[in-house]
């Protein structure tokens, strides 16, 4: 199940809200039998449960794709010192970083983001 956060995000896309800070525009709180919405300071009407859960896979898809990007970008910075301007990145690590940019290229639903295949470290 997606995270309440990314059901938000998704459902403000959906209503022409580009961004949301969870710090002012929406206030989230858990009172440990889940997180729900304390405060609501966006210009579109605040969502109902099933208005929210309808963004369900949405959501779960941004949730995968978080976690692949966060896998990339650690490995892409255990190979950073690789690319500074005093190295010589070889033809294969430059085909690798390049890989791990384009990773979530073409990933439209959790089971295909569930299934990347990862490139192999030269």
């Amino acid at each position: 199940m997606a995270q309440l956060s990314n059901k938000i995000k998704e459902y403000a896309k959906a209503n022409g809200v580009a961004d949301v800070n969870f710090l002012q525009d929406v206030l989230l709180q858990d009172d440990g039998q889940g997180a729900y919405i304390r405060e609501w300071n966006l210009d579109i009407a605040q969502p109902t449960d099933a208005q929210l859960d309808s963004y369900d896979t949405a959501a779960d898809l941004e949730d995968a794709l978080y976690s692949i990007r966060a896998k990339r970008d650690r490995l892409i910075a255990e190979t950073d010192y690789l690319a500074l301007s005093d190295q010589t990145l070889s033809a294969e690590m430059s085909t690798y970083r390049q890989a791990l940019r384009d990773i979530t290229n073409g990933i439209t639903t959790v089971e295909q983001a569930n299934n990347v295949t990862w490139p192999t470290k030269p």
